[in-house]
């Protein structure tokens, strides 16, 4: 999910930007200094460096401030020398004046950009937040932490889904991958949960769930045909889970999704579906087509979830990102909380910073 600011946070860079005006104001005094000391060397065009700096971390007032204070000290010179102002001097102060104008037309403009960023990111931030209700931190026995790392910093809305409902002293969750960017991807994406919850409340049998959700899916995309051939190719991976209170086991059917990994006394080990169904939405869905997988999931267990963005992360060699072997070398200590927290940190690390897919990480702990 994007990741929110709070008023610490933005006082902290308004004073980090405020220190910065040390290095152009240090400026102007080194330069005017020398200027006055080297009588016949010109050195006050120089001083044009110091709003230019200004520019690229502050506003444009300051820009401005810091441009009159340039052509001040280039004034200054020649009072300090008890020497006449030349026209040259004032052709240079002049210079100085246009270009400091430029740069604070040019941070305005810049302002309006950045501010019209963040509102449109808010704006994703929410939309996000609205199709994507925060899961749960604790559902019956179970603590779950989640983390959502978009591959674009500026596009908080991606494909990659979860959710999680309560139904009958049972935790059914879902975590998917949608087919696609952008607004397509939106919709799609609104639609599977919208269909979950709905399903969900209804109580029904887990195939018969995730039959629902292929169908709405499957009805989706033929619908859209005509006005969009490539919805004849869109489908969902996806992850349907139920995790019951007083059975130690959790129940799963895979439509197409990378299978999560089990961590029990310090070993990972994949649950494997014995027989994967199709992607939602890719055919019309069968009964025979989804199999309930069902595994021992007990106290003190952790289930990790993720998609396709995590184990897709490439490091600048190209290779992949080893889920397997880097949860592994997890110490175990902390819970859920900390192991998503360690995947995140490693996962950025291995990729150099940028993924090139959305990623989503869920780790669910059965406790006592």
């Amino acid at each position: 999910m994007g990741t929110k600011l709070d008023a610490s946070d933005i006082h902290s860079a308004i004073r980090g930007r405020h220190a910065l005006l040390v290095i152009p104001i240090a400026l102007i005094v080194a330069i005017t200094v020398a200027d006055v000391l080297t009588p016949g060397v010109e050195l006050g065009p120089l001083l044009v460096v110091a709003p230019a700096i200004t520019a690229s971390f502050a506003g444009p007032l300051l820009t401005g401030l810091m441009g009159t204070l340039a052509v001040t000290c280039q004034f200054l010179v020649p009072v300090l020398q008890n020497t006449p102002i030349t026209a040259t001097l004032q052709a240079q102060a002049l210079g100085i004046a246009v270009v400091s104008g430029f740069l604070v037309a040019l941070r305005y403009v810049r302002g309006l950009q950045e501010l019209q960023l963040a509102r449109t990111r808010s704006v994703a931030v929410a939309t996000q937040e609205v199709l994507m209700r925060p899961l749960p931190r604790r559902s019956g026995p179970l603590r779950i932490s989640t983390d959502y790392i978009a591959a674009e910093e500026e596009a908080q809305v991606g494909g990659d889904l979860y959710a999680a409902v309560r139904c009958d002293g049972t935790t059914r969750l879902v975590i998917g991958d949608v087919r696609g960017k952008g607004l397509p991807a939106i919709e799609d994406t609104s639609l599977l949960l919208g269909a979950f919850h709905g399903s969900a409340y209804r109580n029904l049998p887990l195939r018969r769930m995730v039959m629902h959700l292929g169908h709405a899916m499957h009805w989706k995309w033929a619908r859209d045909t005509d006005e969009d051939p490539d919805g004849a190719e869109s489908f969902v991976t996806a992850l349907v889970l139920d995790i019951p209170d007083d059975v130690g086991v959790v129940e799963m059917i895979s439509c197409g999704h990378p299978p999560p990994l089990l961590l029990r006394e310090g070993k990972v080990s994949p649950l494997e579906a014995r027989s994967p169904g199709f992607p939602l939405g890719l055919i019309a869905p069968s009964e025979d087509q989804y199999v309930v997988d069902t595994f021992d999931f007990g106290p003190g267990d952790i289930l990790l979830l993720y998609t396709d963005g995590v184990i897709e992360a490439r490091n600048p060699e190209g290779t992949f990102y080893p889920l397997p072997e880097r949860v592994a070398a997890w110490d175990g200590n902390g819970g859920p909380e900390h192991l998503v927290q360690y995947v995140h940190k490693d996962l950025l690390s291995h990729a150099k910073g940028h993924i090139g897919d959305d990623a989503a990480i869920i780790a669910i702990e059965r406790r006592p």
